[in-house]
């Protein structure tokens, strides 16, 4: 079962939760995931980010050893429906590239060391985890949150 979108539907769409979403490419293991962070940030701006992260990783084993991944990665701007109109002028800009190092400054600071990496409550939560294990940790904070379940 792919955890992520069990989770997204048990916590975030009831309101229990939030997901915030920070870059931390890891440029020295994953040379291309700084441009494919900024083609996401890029994407996110067109209100394509899910769909764009989610190709990012279908296809990573494609797009992360190519000399250059932006060819690539603009055919998953058509894959998504998102008109390279609007992705385009971003990417060329390098307008995301600022937030995108921003994020992995501040994610490195905070802790992280990995990914995927998750801040809960001031308290990180590095690697996958099976759905039972989210369970346990978020029904525990949003019962001491809401009093539900004491």
């Amino acid at each position: 079962m792919d955890v992520l979108p069990e989770l997204d539907r048990l916590y975030v769409e009831s309101g229990k939760v939030r997901w915030v979403f920070i870059n931390f490419p890891l440029t020295q293991l994953h040379p291309n995931a700084a441009s494919a962070a900024e083609f996401a940030m890029c994407a996110a701006k067109a209100g394509k980010f899910w769909p764009v992260h989610d190709a990012l990783f279908k296809y990573q084993e494609k797009w992360a050893p190519l000399k250059d991944p932006g060819p690539f990665l603009i055919t998953l701007a058509d894959t998504v429906g998102l008109p390279r109109t609007q992705i385009l002028p971003c990417l060329q800009s390098g307008e995301t590239r600022a937030l995108v190092r921003a994020d992995a400054e501040g994610a490195a600071k905070s802790g992280a060391s990995s990914t995927p990496s998750f801040y809960i409550e001031g308290g990180i939560m590095a690697g996958v985890a099976p759905l039972e294990a989210w369970r346990r940790v978020l029904d525990s904070i949003v019962a001491a949150k809401t009093g539900v379940g004491k």
